[in-house]
């Protein structure tokens, strides 16, 4: 059988130009995660730690495996980087990797599940499955009823149908129709009448962060911690957060050698962002897609006192309760400051970001202060949710910062406890670019 090349334009898939503008501005519907209609996410940890590359893709480097690619304008595509791509041509690199997150999380699968021998000294990314195969048929597919039925805006996705498992239910079950409705907010929100304004909402916020006059002063910072990972693995690792405004920002955290984990970072230099994740197939890479906005995003929010400045579109969302997003027991029993689960009243509010960036941000009712980032990053399968949650706000300096930020994404989770933070103090410029190479030991 003989598929299709499509390419993503914005509004669907099509044999025209790719537009990055588009494809940002203007996919819809947001994915999650799960299989089997549980939240069990064991499973999902070989996705993590050797790499999600591919149900469609076939994650083979196209050249040497120890080249990198360089710093460049020009979006770095799926089928210049993997063997094999058929259907996801066009893309940036960055938004292939989350389109595979997507389809893991929807199936709960993990790349095994598709892949020769993934998980082994003997994989094969680039070699055809049946299950691969039939990725590449349902990418098609859903394609065609967007197109046919909604304009090409991305109504039908993996996840209306799979919902956490392989094969989708067609029978409704007693246990829904009749048990406690889940309540599950839309991604993209409208203005509630009779609630607070955005605006009167964010000034609260700047307020409880210092307000403005001292947030205006605030130059840079650095933190410094711990960090667990999803699952536990490697232990525990030692984390640096660096900003310095108003839109560089830098994660890095190391990990002891003889765990054999590597090290994890994400920069942002206020123009170009960069991702080094251990055991992934690329290793290190450049985002140019939907992680690139969500990374200035990131940067900018950094620094409270602009928070109005880099949103627009604003409008208030129904008022609603949050819990802390739950951990894996590996990954929680390493870290004493356990989330408290308690239920939080928040106001909520959604702007749009650089490039159409979606952002939900959730304010808790009585401080003001930021307790949740949600934002969604774009792919040619559906929106790509990032969830950021701020605990433990301490006072320095006369500003309230979040000692305990819980950063998870569709491939993993971060939990990270800062011990100490410093304002106003001198950071090497590099240090938010390019990762350095990794020192011999």
């Amino acid at each position: 059988m003989l598929l299709p090349v499509l390419r993503f334009t914005g509004t669907g898939f099509a044999s025209g130009p790719f537009s990055l503008r588009d494809y940002n501005e203007r996919v819809d519907l947001v994915f999650h995660s799960g299989k089997d209609g549980t939240n069990d996410m064991k499973r999902r940890g070989l996705a993590i730690a050797f790499g999600i590359i591919g149900i469609l893709a076939c994650g083979e480097i196209g050249g040497s495996g120890s080249a990198q690619p360089a710093t460049t304008d020009k979006p770095l595509l799926a089928e210049q980087v993997f063997k094999n791509v058929q259907v996801l041509k066009g893309i940036p690199v960055d938004d292939f990797m989350e389109t595979m997150g997507i389809m893991t999380a929807a199936l709960q699968f993990d790349c095994s599940d598709c892949h020769a021998n993934a998980g082994t000294d003997k994989v094969d990314w680039a070699a055809d499955t049946p299950r691969k195969r039939t990725a590449r048929r349902m990418v098609t597919m859903v394609a065609t009823i967007n197109k046919d039925n909604f304009g090409g805006r991305q109504m039908v996705t993996c996840w209306t149908c799979h919902r956490n498992r392989d094969r989708p239910l067609t029978t409704p079950l007693m246990e829904i129709l009749y048990g406690m409705p889940s309540l599950e907010q839309d991604d993209v929100l409208v203005q509630t009448p009779g609630l607070p304004s955005p605006q009167s909402i964010l000034d609260k916020f700047i307020a409880a962060s210092g307000g403005a006059q001292r947030l205006a002063g605030l130059t840079s910072f650095e933190g410094k911690g711990t960090s667990v990972g999803f699952g536990g693995f490697g232990g525990g690792g030692d984390v640096t957060i660096l900003a310095k405004a108003p839109d560089q920002r830098a994660t890095i955290i190391l990990f002891k050698e003889e765990t054999g984990r590597g090290d994890q970072i994400r920069t942002y230099d206020g123009r170009t962002g960069w991702v080094r994740t251990p055991l992934n197939v690329l290793g290190e890479y450049q985002l140019n897609g939907g992680d690139l906005d969500g990374a200035r995003f990131d940067a900018q929010l950094s620094f409270p006192g602009q928070i109005k400045q880099i949103l627009t579109n604003l409008r208030t969302g129904p008022p609603t309760a949050i819990t802390d997003l739950p951990g894996p027991s590996s990954q929680t029993s390493l870290q004493k400051e356990q989330p408290t689960n308690q239920s939080h009243s928040v106001n909520v509010v959604q702007g749009t970001g650089s490039r159409g960036l979606l952002v939900t941000l959730y304010f808790d009712r009585d401080s003001g202060l930021l307790l949740r980032e949600l934002r969604y990053g774009g792919s040619p399968i559906g929106r790509v949710p990032t969830q950021i949650d701020y605990e433990d706000y301490r006072d320095v300096n006369g500003m309230k910062f979040p000692f305990h930020i819980t950063y998870a994404w569709l491939d993993g989770r971060d939990s990270i406890v800062l011990n100490e933070i410093k304002t106003n103090v001198p950071i090497d410029e590099t240090k938010f670019g390019r990762p350095a190479p990794l020192k011999k030991k």
